[in-house]
């Protein structure tokens, strides 16, 4: 059975994916800073809740020695926790703190989940990345992102996606790749988003089931394979 951990899944995005992946036969580590909200969420799909605040090193380590505690490995890592930030003028302190969940949380729990990853047969890790990082979706004005003002959230994803690449590189012995989960309503957008939540985990549900002998690196939305640096 696959073990699947994912982070900021009592709500948006993380609690679909689990809910999806619970039903297709995994299972499923309920990961969430808010400790009453996570226990919920995992009473009511069914997983395991896991408290970690991806910010903080030593709650990223006691999640880790919570799960090698009681599962002892995992075979896929969904970093779906994310932060959006100020849209307009951003200031030093609101950069940090969106690079703080975005990227930095993503590399404190990959690292801290590395030895627990590579006790499977198939280990994966997903990033949840954004097309609003994309040189091309936002230069590209027929594409939502190029409407959207928020330099923190974009060079977030930007920075998520170009990590994910470097990893993949670095860490050859695991799987690792990047989801665009496109414009979907959740609480990050205000519910504004034209796509469902379950239409938003298509491709992070793709790349946590696709199995052995896929590519490592790759960056995809529902559609398929997406390019991230390239201007018109």
């Amino acid at each position: 059975m696959t073990i699947t951990f994912i982070t900021g899944a009592n709500k948006g995005l993380g609690h679909e994916t689990a809910r999806r992946l619970i039903a297709l036969g995994h299972t499923v580590l309920v990961g969430a800073r808010d400790a009453e909200a996570g226990a919920a969420a995992a009473r009511e799909l069914g997983g395991r809740f896991v408290r970690i605040d991806v910010t903080d090193e030593r709650s990223v380590a006691a999640a880790a020695g919570d799960v090698a505690g009681h599962e002892g490995h995992i075979d896929v890592l969904i970093n779906n926790a994310g932060i959006h930030g100020p849209h307009g003028e951003v200031t030093a302190a609101g950069l940090a703190e969106v690079l703080d969940v975005n990227v930095v949380g993503v590399v404190r729990t990959t690292n801290a989940f590395l030895p627990l990853l590579r006790k499977s047969a198939d280990p994966v890790v997903v990033n949840v990345s954004s097309a609003m990082g994309s040189l091309s979706a936002t230069h590209d004005p027929s594409r939502p992102e190029s409407k959207v003002i928020a330099p923190a959230y974009t060079a977030s994803k930007a920075a998520l996606t170009m990590l994910t690449t470097q990893l993949a590189r670095a860490l050859p012995d695991v799987r690792i790749n990047a989801a665009d989960p496109g414009y979907t309503a959740t609480d990050l957008n205000g519910n504004t988003g034209p796509q469902t939540v379950t239409e938003g985990t298509d491709a992070i549900v793709t790349l946590a089931t696709e199995g052995p002998g896929h590519g490592s690196g790759r960056f995809i939305d529902r559609e398929g394979s997406l390019p991230f640096f390239r201007t018109r």
